[in-house]
């Protein structure tokens, strides 16, 4: 099953959120390194290169999430109160909001001198915009919207395992392989 169904999400539903979920931790584990080294490392500015073309995939990656999301029926919640699906609703979009934010300020950052990203020497992508102070700005912004989106995607894990644990429903199993979530199917 490759697309959603009104009880289950497919497998490109699948693979997209879990390729985005290990691409955002392994740039903030990425980040934490960079952060440590001096322009004299050896590995500074291939980390730099790295992190940068890894963001211009993630912003890719994170269309096509979105374009698929919005041309596939979303999955009904499987909560029984009313207020944690619209949590969950607000909460999905959140997680959304900030990775766009924070591609769109990773980006401010890495042009603020004026050069191209270059993606692994595939293609390249322009610096547009140019300001003073751009690149300070931009890396504040950048590092309070990540760890805002660490946390917050540590708590939608954590939910994640509530369902599963507590309320012992298929949230999690659904989001693993497609038909957990079906009505035919039980618990």
């Amino acid at each position: 099953m490759l697309k959603n169904t009104v009880h289950a999400y497919g497998w490109v539903a699948i693979a997209l959120h879990w390729l985005v979920a290990l691409t955002v931790y392994g740039m903030f584990a990425l980040g934490l390194y960079m952060v440590e080294l001096t322009y004299y490392d050896a590995w500074y500015r291939g980390s730099l290169e790295t992190h940068k073309a890894v963001g211009i995939l993630l912003a890719l990656l994170l269309l096509a999430r979105l374009a698929w999301r919005l041309v596939n029926p979303r999955p009904r919640g499987l909560s029984t109160t009313p207020w944690e699906n619209r949590l969950a609703h607000w909460m999905h979009w959140a997680l959304y909001g900030l990775l766009l934010a924070i591609v769109v300020s990773g980006y401010l950052i890495s042009t603020a001198d004026g050069r191209a990203i270059e993606v692994f020497g595939l293609f390249q992508v322009p610096a547009t915009l140019t300001a003073e102070h751009q690149e300070d700005v931009a890396g504040e912004v950048h590092e309070i919207l990540v760890w805002s989106l660490i946390i917050l995607s540590a708590l939608h894990a954590l939910a994640a395992l509530k369902h599963h644990v507590v309320n012992r429903d298929r949230t999690l199993r659904r989001m693993l392989r497609p038909n957990s979530g079906s009505a035919r199917r039980p618990n």
